[in-house]
């Protein structure tokens, strides 16, 4: 099943099921950028807009994509405001986002559906403002490496996403490569137990 195929089928259940994964990301994102100050943001991956919701409160607009009609369909339905446009794109082919929009972009659980990470830095560093940020938030590579990645269940069974293994290393050589600056890294965790693996990590990248 394809990437978008999934998440259509995923999208009835996404905001009411157990999801660990989807509800420490929102947040490691409110924590994370409410030490920022930003107007105008671009949400790759925006989903069902559980992260759309914050953002309104503190920015001016908000630009949503997501590959998933589906998806973009129930976050359409949640959110009611003029401030917020959601489209449906293939973050893999250049966004038509207008260059300088954004003085923040954000990538939540959707990095690890993308092949050439060095594709998106490009784009996002096009769509930047100068100074302005990308924050990433994904799947630990730890939890890759222990045999984790998105599914979800139907009544056919448990349905397992194509995911890519992106090391931690390969998010700071590709902004390198785009010159982006790194500004802070954090693995974020369940809390269970003491020796458990991260199961998120972000990052902040400043143009």
């Amino acid at each position: 099943m394809s990437i978008e195929k999934a998440y259509n089928s995923w999208a009835d259940q996404y905001d009411t099921n157990n999801n660990r994964t989807r509800d420490l990301d929102k947040q490691a994102t409110i924590e994370t950028l409410s030490k920022y100050k930003f107007e105008n943001v671009l949400e790759l991956g925006c989903g069902t807009g559980k992260n759309t919701q914050w953002l309104l409160r503190v920015a001016a607009s908000v630009i949503g994509l997501d590959f998933s009609q589906e998806m973009l369909n129930k976050a359409k339905t949640k959110i009611n405001d003029n401030r917020v446009s959601f489209r449906k794109a293939d973050l893999n082919q250049s966004w038509e986002i207008e260059d300088g929009f954004a003085d923040l972009i954000t990538s939540s659980l959707t990095l690890e559906h993308i092949n050439n990470l060095e594709h998106i830095f490009r784009q996002a560093k096009g769509k930047l403002r100068s100074n302005g940020l990308f924050f990433i938030c994904e799947l630990h590579p730890f939890k890759h490496y222990s045999g984790s990645q998105a599914k979800f269940e139907t009544e056919g069974g448990t349905q397992e996403l194509e995911v890519y293994t992106h090391h931690i290393s390969d998010y700071i050589n590709a902004a390198k490569k785009c010159d982006l600056t790194l500004v802070e890294v954090k693995e974020w965790f369940d809390g269970e137990t003491q020796n458990e693996l991260p199961r998120l990590v972000s990052f902040v990248f400043r143009k």
